[in-house]
């Protein structure tokens, strides 16, 4: 990472390589928490002969120098899976990472104008992962500390006047739609309109809207529940967890996508549903 950083103070004209240097030492950091945990955790599953080796039974596989390891969006996708609400950067937000980091690797190109979002996306999505493996902040990042916190606090900014822009819009649209109406007519219009989500995914949830409190709809990927059983972690039979990836309200018109949903406090990071997992798994 201080090739990235350091090729970043050189101005723009170095960003491609800070981008590319930042991208590969996002997924090394990343398989490296996931190889934490266990070797196979980082081999592509599709490849028999790379689980062999990863799983100890290499001597019934081709050459270790074959082995076919995961990319970044996957091994990011892996340990998001891991660490869930822990993860600050949605799949969304990776992938012009990782588009520049095989853009500049493989053609030389990079759009400069997207490098300073890109990089600082990158910083983000290290932070966590830096903690988990316990190593510390001033430590990785060096000489170049008070460089990431100042770019990750302008994106962070810049994340919530985005979001406090949506609000204001949402809330400024409701008045426009119901403020002429009697609170009776108007909730009858609101029952109507907010009964089905807007969006559609793996799974949606009614939440209230913090925008104008009616009923809006987050929507996202379900994942099943482990919990102690013994000795052993088994699956919830009973409940799933609704990763969120948008939120929609009918009544006020917000959406959110998932870059900005961590900004509206008023909408949870997850929900707990009653469901049977194996529909989702």
């Amino acid at each position: 990472m201080n090739a990235a950083l350091a090729a970043f103070v050189e101005g723009p004209e170095s960003h491609d390589f800070a981008v590319h240097h930042a991208g590969v030492a996002t997924e090394h950091l990343l398989k490296a928490y996931l190889v934490g945990m266990h070797p196979a955790l980082i081999v592509d599953g599709k490849h028999f002969d790379s689980l062999l080796h990863a799983t100890g039974l290499g001597s019934h596989a081709g050459p270790l120098t074959k082995v076919k390891t995961i990319g970044l969006v996957d091994a990011y996708l892996r340990v998001a899976k891991l660490l869930p609400r822990k993860i600050p950067i949605s799949k969304e937000d990776l992938e012009p990472l990782a588009d520049a980091r095989n853009g500049v690797a493989h053609s030389a190109i990079h759009d400069p104008t997207d490098s300073e979002q890109v990089f600082t996306t990158c910083l983000r999505l290290v932070d966590p992962v830096l903690k988990e493996l316990k190593l510390e902040p001033a430590n990785y990042w060096g000489p170049y500390l008070i460089l990431h916190d100042k770019l990750v606090d302008e994106q962070v900014r810049q994340e919530r006047v985005a979001a406090e822009a949506l609000l204001v819009k949402a809330r400024s649209l409701f008045k426009q739609r119901f403020g002429h109406m009697s609170p009776e007519e108007r909730d009858v219009v609101l029952a109507a309109i907010t009964s089905k989500p807007t969006i559609a995914m793996s799974r949606e949830a009614p939440v209230e809207c913090p925008a104008c409190g009616s009923q809006g709809w987050m929507a996202g990927e379900a994942e099943a529940v482990y919990v102690q059983d013994g000795d052993q972690m088994v699956v919830d039979p009973k409940e799933v967890f609704l990763n969120p990836h948008e939120f929609s309200c009918a009544a006020c018109g917000l959406e959110v996508g998932a870059k900005l949903l961590v900004h509206l406090g008023d909408l949870p990071r997850g929900i707990f549903l009653s469901a049977d997992p194996h529909d989702y798994i």
